[in-house]
């Protein structure tokens, strides 16, 4: 047991000092951050003059977007009413414990019969009654995401469509609620709610990045913002908002079309050992059965497991990209 924690301890440092050193500089982080730098060291000095007729403006809007890296920083640790509420289920947080801990009952019961003792069945049921239910959470919040980033910019031009036609804007956020689809119904339906009262609109727009948490309700909620404090051509706002909008979506389109063949890539160099293990084993199954009845075997099987899970998520986070 000694010999089997050192070599644990020993490859999970090596992983954690790989991932320190080697995970900057294949994910590109530093050289990103070096080229943030140098262009905010570039900022030309003449322009400053320039600029300062366009200073209040400036400053709501550098005010706005201050405001709402606080609200994302308070919300990264969040709740679990309102992760449920984010996944679209209308559960209370005592029916959603009570499901995980029945579902991991469930599953202990049934590893009991199994005869992989005591040990392994708890953990298969913590694992189940714990893991499966939050990833199921993430699982939904991301497929209610994409559906309201889908349908965002032609919702976006509705409202753009409907003050050119000299409707005021919440008439316009009503027409939304009452004909759009959901998600975004209902997230339109909250802002009204929440308008009605007596929060100004342009907070109530705000507040939709906390119940939908991409980017593109962010920009939503600024605009509405900054043209409820300052003023101006709301409908041309809005339609520059709707052509970045759709800027987005083609670009993360496009991105993951370049990147289906990394990730083809990945998941075969991901499950090729575990095909190649399982084909020898029915083939030769005492052969491959020393990895896990002898010491050596089953130290190399954990180093494997170890480095093999390294590897995954070193791959996962190369070929995947925040938008």
């Amino acid at each position: 047991m000694h010999t089997y924690s050192l070599f644990f301890l020993v490859a999970v440092a090596m992983g954690g000092v790989a991932w320190v050193f080697l995970y900057p500089l294949l994910s590109g982080e530093r050289r990103t951050e070096r080229r943030v730098a140098s262009i905010a060291r570039a900022q030309p000095m003449a322009a400053r003059p320039a600029r300062a007729a366009q200073k209040p403006r400036r400053e709501q809007i550098e005010g706005a977007l201050k405001d709402l890296e606080q609200r994302q920083r308070q919300h990264r640790r969040l709740p679990l009413a309102v992760r449920i509420a984010r996944a679209g289920l209308n559960w209370s947080k005592r029916r959603f414990v009570l499901t995980a801990v029945v579902f991991g009952s469930a599953v202990f019961l049934l590893a009991l019969p199994a005869r992989l003792g005591l040990g392994p069945a708890l953990a298969f049921g913590f694992a189940a009654g714990a893991g499966v239910p939050l990833w199921l959470l993430s699982f939904l919040r991301k497929r209610r995401e994409g559906r309201f980033l889908e349908n965002f910019p032609d919702t976006v031009d509705v409202i753009v469509r409907g003050i050119k036609a000299g409707l005021p804007l919440l008439d316009s956020f009503r027409l939304i609620a009452a004909d759009a689809e959901e998600p975004i119904r209902s997230e339109f339906q909250s802002i009204i709610d929440t308008q009605a009262i007596g929060i100004p609109l342009g907070e109530a727009c705000l507040k939709l990045y906390e119940e939908m948490p991409v980017a593109e309700a962010n920009f939503f909620g600024i605009v509405i913002s900054i043209q409820q404090r300052s003023g101006g051509n709301l409908s041309e706002a809005l339609g520059n908002l709707s052509r970045v909008l759709r800027d987005r979506k083609r670009m993360k389109a496009k991105i993951q079309a370049m990147s289906m063949e990394a990730k083809a890539s990945a998941a075969i160099i991901g499950s090729l050992p575990i095909a190649v293990m399982a084909l020898i084993y029915f083939t030769s199954p005492t052969y491959i059965a020393l990895l896990w009845t002898t010491p050596l075997g089953r130290m190399m099987l954990a180093g494997c497991v170890i480095w093999m899970s390294v590897g995954v998520f070193v791959m996962r986070k190369m070929i995947n990209f925040d938008f």
